[in-house]
């Protein structure tokens, strides 16, 4: 699955999200969910605000020396036993990837949730080539069982199944013959997973956050699965951006703090596994042989730019779960595995404007995600960026729309066009309205229909403020 994984118009995505009610009422169930459990844990931490100053500051700190960081992560993670790659983009990963599972014969994998892998197409990549891939997150196996069905949500990704499409969609596909009991399709997939995780050649991970001072990688989970995939293959594969990083141990524990609370509205996560390097001689469990891979695809491209912060981004998805567009359209309608305001401004620095030049307009701009975002990344401002950019130096808005937005500034800034451009108006939404309001018949118009539909218009008055506040000027002067 590439970051895009639907390329229709916007508005076709955002309809056929509109028509599926069970979809958009779950959504808004999960938003609900998770913000009230987030607000719960978030209050009991008078210092809250202060974290987030912290986390923002460390991440500008990274960022500023990533270069050094990444480097003194290299090198220590290179003592510890592991092999790290530097990859450009999404091929160089893929073909490193490839290497190693050549090298070992490879013929089934095992993968924890990881974002990045979407980013780079690695399952189609793994696939092509004849490997056998696996997904152990509940809900990525959820996807993958119903023919790569795209995620909603970058933490719980299959909110938008029904526990009777699970049923139905294990039933087909896989023989289940159990109730659409949660805990008992639970079980069905964790004996089947647990199979795969005995026979896998290869495990992929993700990688939260490296440390650079130990070489260390971090995996946060609620299943396990990560810890499984990175100790029962006696290799393991850890998938990075490369501005997924850390200083040291005391950097952690405060991503750590608002991680956990920011995502799932919990104080830690049922799992935490940190891992330097392969196991050692003596050790229980760990791969034999650990590869990490840190990927660029873009990332160096944002680095120092004018939308820098937005590398600060955790994908905790606190932003998904405040935002009123996300709440109304879901993920799907952005097309995208980055949804919600933090999808809006990733996807098109990562495949241009031409590609997901309509996302950044998917905002109100009312900065919820802002307020809740753990590492202060000012999402509505660089949307507003990203539109300014659209607008004024792509020029990729329609031809009409740069038209009547050119002639509006003109009206605008000069007050006697202003004064009867408005009054002009006024006559005209009077013929086009009925009882005060705009007539139904003027949702056909272009442009007007577009606001018509969605909100009830008022009509311009005739006599302007200006207009009173004249004739009480010349009052004044009469007496």
């Amino acid at each position: 699955m590439a970051i895009l994984y639907d390329q229709r118009p916007f508005k076709t995505r955002v309809a056929d999200v509109l028509a599926n009610d069970f979809k958009v009422k779950a959504i808004q169930k999960a938003q609900d969910v998770f913000y009230a459990k987030r607000k719960a844990l978030v209050d009991q931490v008078p210092e809250w605000e202060e974290f987030r100053d912290e986390a923002a500051e460390l991440r500008d700190h990274v960022l500023s020396n990533l270069d050094y960081y990444l480097n003194q992560f290299a090198e220590n993670a290179t003592k510890a036993g592991a092999k790290v790659h530097f990859a450009r983009d999404a091929k160089e990963a893929n073909d490193y990837v490839l290497q190693v599972v050549r090298e070992k014969n490879a013929k089934m994998v095992v993968k924890g949730k990881t974002m990045v892998s979407e980013e780079i197409s690695l399952n189609e990549a793994l696939m092509n080539a004849g490997v056998e891939v696996n997904e152990t997150d509940l809900a990525e196996f959820i996807l993958q069982t119903a023919d790569w069905n795209p995620p909603s949500h970058i933490v719980v990704p299959a909110l938008h199944f029904a526990r009777e499409r699970i049923r139905e969609t294990f039933h087909d596909k896989l023989g289940y013959e159990g109730t659409e009991d949660p805990e008992e399709m639970t079980r069905f997939v964790r004996k089947r997973i647990r199979d795969r995780f005995l026979r896998a050649d290869i495990g992929f991970t993700g990688c939260n956050f490296a440390v650079a001072e130990t070489g260390s990688i971090t995996i946060v989970s609620n299943e396990g699965n990560g810890r499984m995939s990175s100790s029962m293959p006696k290799t393991m594969i850890c998938l990075m951006g490369m501005e997924r990083i850390v200083p040291d141990f005391a950097g952690l524990d405060v991503m750590m703090e608002l991680l956990i609370r920011s995502s799932v509205g919990a104080k830690i996560s049922n799992y935490f596994s940190m891992i330097t390097g392969p196991a050692k001689a003596g050790e229980a469990d760990g791969p034999e042989e650990l590869h990490i891979v840190i990927i660029d695809n873009g990332r160096s491209n944002i680095l120092g730019g004018e939308f820098n912060s937005m590398l600060r981004c955790i994908r905790c998805g606190a932003c998904m779960n405040i935002c009123p567009v996300y709440r109304h359209i879901t993920g799907h309608a952005y097309g995208s595995i980055y949804p919600g305001p933090m999808g809006a401004v990733l996807t098109p620095l990562l495949v241009g404007y031409e590609k997901a030049g309509d996302l950044p307009y998917a905002s109100t701009l009312c900065g919820e995600c802002w307020e809740h975002c753990p590492v202060k990344i000012p999402l509505h401002e660089l949307l507003l960026k990203h539109r300014v950019n659209i607008a004024d130096k792509a020029h990729l808005r329609p031809a009409a729309e740069e038209a009547i937005f050119k002639t509006v500034a003109t009206v605008f800034s000069n007050s006697f066009l202003f004064d009867y451009g408005t009054k002009l108006g006024a006559i005209g939404m009077k013929l086009m309205s009925k009882n005060g309001q705009m007539a139904d018949w003027t949702k056909l118009l272009p442009v007007v229909g577009g606001w018509v539909k969605a909100k009830d218009m008022n009509t311009l008055k005739l006599k302007k403020f200006r207009d009173v506040y004249a004739e009480y000027e010349a009052r004044k002067k009469r007496k």
